[in-house]
């Protein structure tokens, strides 16, 4: 049985439906580089929580970048040496699993036209169909009651009420239209409060290599972000981008804040523990 969501194309627009599968016995885990390298505890949080779904998670080995970053720089044919390598190790009908909005971005708008006219274009195509934002996959193909996980016994748990505020990445906005999904999982827990930031919906300097070209840009909307971030006086910031993660942090940590970003993906594991997140 397929569900049918409106989602939003590349260009941001409202796109065509998307058709969301029943759920699933075994799912694929695309965990990326950034995850890899820089927050392996968010990419076991995304296989915890899935397999709180009682799902069979499936973490191909020989995993490594999905070619966004020679993409986006003008070098297609870089990036599609790495995405090559992608596309071999999910060979099953399984959901593609991405903790990342804009690796799934990414794989999901961008692997289809980057293959066109190559040998490997009817797999880009297949397996772009197959790919799932995580919170997006939580929400819309398993049903995903964050309270349920949080409190599957209804039992009292040590859970202290807590103040976040959202960080939702641009690819995550305007590529995948699954800005809400976050918000969706968190207004189902118990004990959490969700502050706005006067600037949800602007990027936070990060960008992939923008970042590394542009240093200052990147520093100057950073931190107009992490001053949005503050005002809220959360006790946590979440997103389910790690690059976006990185680039917020870094800016809190040399100004001496105490305020940390954290992977939504580990909140939501660390909550359904019983721990204060």
């Amino acid at each position: 049985m397929m569900s049918s969501e409106k989602n939003h194309g590349p260009a941001g627009g409202v796109g065509v439906n998307r058709n969301y599968p029943a759920k699933p016995a075994d799912v694929y885990l695309f965990a990326t580089c950034l995850l890899d390298m820089f927050d392996p505890d968010a990419g076991m949080a995304s296989i915890e929580v899935l397999e709180a779904e009682g799902l069979r998670v499936h973490v191909p080995e020989d995993q490594t970048c999905c070619g966004q970053p020679a993409y986006t720089s003008g070098f297609p044919d870089e990036a599609r040496d790495v995405a090559r390598q992608q596309i071999r190790l999910f060979p099953r009908s399984w959901p593609v699993i991405v903790p990342s909005g804009s690796c799934a971005g990414m794989m999901r708008h961008h692997y289809p036209a980057l293959f066109e006219g190559y040998p490997e274009h009817t797999a880009a195509v297949e397996l772009a169909g197959r790919i799932f934002e995580f919170t997006e996959f939580l929400v819309h193909v398993c049903g995903h009651s964050a309270q349920a996980a949080e409190n599957p016994d209804n039992q009292p748990r040590n859970t202290p009420r807590t103040k976040v505020v959202l960080h939702t990445s641009c690819a995550a906005r305007r590529e995948m239209g699954v800005h809400l999904t976050s918000r969706t999982l968190l207004k189902s827990l118990g004990d959490v409060d969700i502050v706005e930031q006067v600037r949800e919906s602007e990027c936070c300097g990060f960008g992939g290599t923008f970042s590394v070209r542009h240093p200052e840009i990147s520093a100057a909307i950073a931190g107009e972000k992490v001053d949005s971030l503050l005002d809220t006086k959360a006790d946590t910031l979440l997103s389910a981008d790690c690059g976006c993660l990185m680039n917020i942090n870094g800016t809190l940590e040399k100004r001496g804040e105490s305020l940390r970003g954290r992977h939504i993906a580990t909140f939501l594991r660390d909550r359904s523990k019983g721990g204060a997140a």
